[in-house]
């Protein structure tokens, strides 16, 4: 059952990485074309932060099966969010995520209780969706550049952006339906930087 539910996670973040607007090799069409062009990423920094989120599903099957914990990976900055039993645990898979290779550094925002029930994981799903919607056209924002996470009502922002970018991202998912906190996890930029070839 354990293994039934990482393999759902696993799932899960395929989907959620097609709906970040990051993911460019899954996506075939004109909308792959103009979402690469777009990434601020390299294709390498690209394809390495999608090997980062996968090195992470062993990691959680063979050392920390009892919690519930989700990895994104932008430009080499890996965000945890989920829930871990215990303090010590958290320290743990903190620790084991910043030893994957190419990780730069870790944001751990690991909550300690119980796991999140699948009702609150669905509600966590429509506000990502809608905070992404919202982001799309936006004044000021490239919502090719930013990718949305939620949990528990706590929406993250990740993404290569300057400082008038990240925050207008910012009001956009804090004036959202559904969001408690906005937390930023973005690299700053000077300015915008040429695209990625």
């Amino acid at each position: 059952m354990r293994h039934a539910q990482l393999a759902l996670t696993a799932l899960m973040l395929a989907a959620s990485s097609l709906l970040s607007g990051c993911f460019t090799l899954a996506v075939t069409g004109v909308g792959a074309t103009a979402m690469a062009i777009d990434d601020r990423r390299t294709l390498g920094t690209n394809l390495e932060d999608q090997n980062i989120e996968a090195k992470t599903i062993r990691i959680q099957l063979d050392q920390f099966p009892d919690a519930h914990f989700n990895i994104t990976s932008i430009n080499l900055g890996v965000l945890i969010t989920g829930e871990a039993p215990t303090e010590e645990m958290k320290k743990a898979i903190g620790a084991a995520v910043a030893n994957i290779a190419r990780v730069k550094h870790v944001t751990n925002e690991l909550v300690i209780g119980p796991n999140s029930a699948l009702t609150a994981r669905s509600t966590d799903t429509l506000i990502t969706s809608n905070v992404k919607t919202r982001l799309i056209g936006a004044a000021g924002v490239s919502s090719n550049q930013i990718k949305v996470v939620t949990e528990a009502g706590s929406v993250f922002l990740m993404g290569v952006v300057t400082r008038p970018e990240g925050d207008a991202a910012a009001e956009v998912a804090r004036t959202s339906s559904g969001v408690l906190r906005v937390v930023k996890v973005f690299e700053y930029v000077e300015k915008s930087p040429a695209r990625a070839p």
